[in-house]
């Protein structure tokens, strides 16, 4: 009983970790339908970017909003300097992006080093969490404590907060609305007086700064090295397509069955764990194709 708990919050926290780098990917790509394949740069320059503000200042939160901030700032001049220039050309968003991402691979591994980095967590953070858990029937279970790190649930709540925010800031807001709209109809939305670059930089901003901030959770979750971009890269794709194109709630289902397909499989079925993701991503791509959420929402 305990493994299984144990197992299913690694699944949520994973999931968790999915989400964030996710979320910013859904955006840009599942939303605006530009192909950024350097989101996988984003995360890990964000992490070394906050593992640098942390091991100089000592500050942890600090971490987080430098590489918000700095990796906001990339995804600005990212939509300015290529996207804004082509619009609608897959394949030059695809070669273009995937070349900057080759070029901000060794320009990392040149300031960085190949080393493993990570972030360790303010005090605040250390030990773990003790929850009661009945095992057995109801009235002659017997009732065990059941300890799970502080630290993961810091950042299955972040990555909820997030979700939370996003979710209501593209459905409930003025700006959510012009951003949906934009990607609809942009002309119309020119014609009653929008700024449209400015509403899409806006949203490269949130998604690269998203990415930023995974990469400050990844370094806590495991660490940062080089080939880590590609893995979270591709793991942006896979719940991007499970969930639906530029869906938030469709990113959130997504990563938690990613998430806990990884956990199970690796504890239950270690030979087939890497399978299971890739069976249901096959399985939403032959029954629902439009991924589970389909359309934004």
């Amino acid at each position: 009983m305990k493994l299984f708990l144990f197992t299913l919050l690694n699944g949520f926290t994973l999931a968790a970790l999915y989400f964030l780098v996710a979320s910013g990917f859904t955006l840009v790509f599942g939303l605006m339908r530009n192909i950024n394949l350097a989101h996988g740069s984003l995360y890990l320059i964000g992490g070394y970017i906050a593992y640098s503000t942390v091991e100089a200042t000592g500050q942890f939160l600090l971490g987080f909003a430098v590489a918000f901030v700095t990796m906001a700032i990339a995804g600005i001049l990212l939509q300015l300097l290529i996207f804004r220039h082509m619009e609608g050309q897959d394949l030059r968003q695809t070669m273009v992006t995937i070349g900057l991402s080759i070029v901000v691979a060794d320009i990392a591994l040149w300031i960085w080093g190949g080393q493993f980095y990570q972030i360790y967590p303010p005090n605040w953070l250390f030990g773990a969490a003790t929850f009661p858990v009945v095992i057995g029937a109801k009235a002659n279970g017997d009732l065990v404590y059941f300890t799970y790190p502080i630290v993961r649930l810091f950042i299955l709540a972040l990555a909820i907060a997030i979700g939370v925010g996003l979710w209501l800031a593209l459905n409930r807001t003025r700006i959510g609305m012009m951003i949906r709209a934009g990607v609809d109809d942009q002309e119309m939305l020119t014609a009653a007086g929008v700024n449209i670059q400015l509403v899409f930089a806006v949203v490269f901003a949130v998604g690269a700064g998203l990415a930023g901030v995974a990469g400050v959770v990844g370094s806590i979750f495991s660490s940062l090295a080089p080939g880590e971009d590609v893995r979270y890269l591709l793991a942006s794709l896979v719940v991007v397509i499970v969930g639906g194109m530029g869906s938030i709630t469709g990113a959130a289902l997504g990563a938690l069955l990613i998430g806990l397909a990884e956990q199970f499989g690796s504890v239950y079925f270690p030979t087939y764990a890497i399978v299971l993701t890739f069976l249901i991503m096959v399985a939403v791509l032959a029954f629902r194709p439009q991924g589970i959420m389909g359309a934004a929402r």
